[in-house]
């Protein structure tokens, strides 16, 4: 399991040092490092974040003031040398507190804590959906499970139905599929486009990137409800 990492702290040895742990520690890719609590926001809100290193004392907003301020929280480890803010810190369910200055081995404690919790909410959000979406195509009736869809395009009188092996191309509505399709699952985010939440991994203004890279447009008028669906 790949964890994707946020570093936010407003002194530049402790991200340095940081980014060397994270470089230095399989399993783990860092997504950014920043000073300003304010654009670490904005961050959480159009990239997927696993595990955030936060420091506490930041100008403007605190790291316990960002952690209230967000709703959809990644597992976080607070990085402070202030052991005055502790019980605060564990009441947001930090799932550990590192004293500056901290060693690698002292990392790797707190690191090997936030991979456990990871892999109790993957285990919890594993439910890919059940079932086939059976369509006719090259005349003949074709069962796509659920669980193998990316993505969904319109296309003229067609939809093209992307999985990570293939594409399937039927004739059929996409107004048709999005009633079919659970929306647990499945977003409307195009008036040509339906896309499977899991695979999305970042918003980035009006288009969103799918894990395999592919970019997905989103309608202007639906920007607000596709980020509350998928980042909210």
């Amino acid at each position: 399991m790949v964890i994707r990492c946020l570093i936010v702290d407003d002194e530049h040895f402790a991200i340095s040092l940081l980014e060397k742990f994270v470089a230095d520690t399989p399993g783990l890719e860092l997504v950014a490092s920043c000073k300003s609590p304010i654009r670490a926001v904005e961050i959480l809100q159009s990239e997927s974040v696993d595990l955030l290193f936060l420091d506490i004392q930041m100008p403007v907003l605190s790291g316990l003031n960002l952690l209230r301020a967000i709703s959809r929280k990644p597992v976080t480890i607070f990085t402070t040398a202030y052991a005055q803010h502790a019980v605060d810190a564990f009441d947001l369910d930090a799932v550990d507190y590192l004293l500056k200055p901290f060693s690698f081995e002292r990392f790797n404690q707190a690191l090997e804590k936030a991979r456990v919790l990871l892999g109790q909410r993957k285990a919890e959000a594993s439910d890919k959906p059940e079932g086939f979406l059976t369509v006719k195509a090259d005349r003949k009736w074709v069962k796509i499970p659920l669980a193998d869809i990316r993505y969904i395009e319109g296309w003229k009188e067609y939809v093209k139905i992307f999985t990570a092996r293939e594409k399937v191309i039927t004739l059929e509505s996409l107004n048709n599929l999005e009633n079919t399709l659970p929306s647990t699952h499945f977003l409307r985010v195009h008036k040509s486009f339906i896309v499977a939440k899991d695979c999305v991994q970042k918003m980035n203004g009006e288009a969103l990137n799918l894990d395999n890279g592919t970019e997905i447009p989103v309608a202007r008028a639906r920007k607000k409800a596709v980020w509350e669906a998928l980042f909210g």
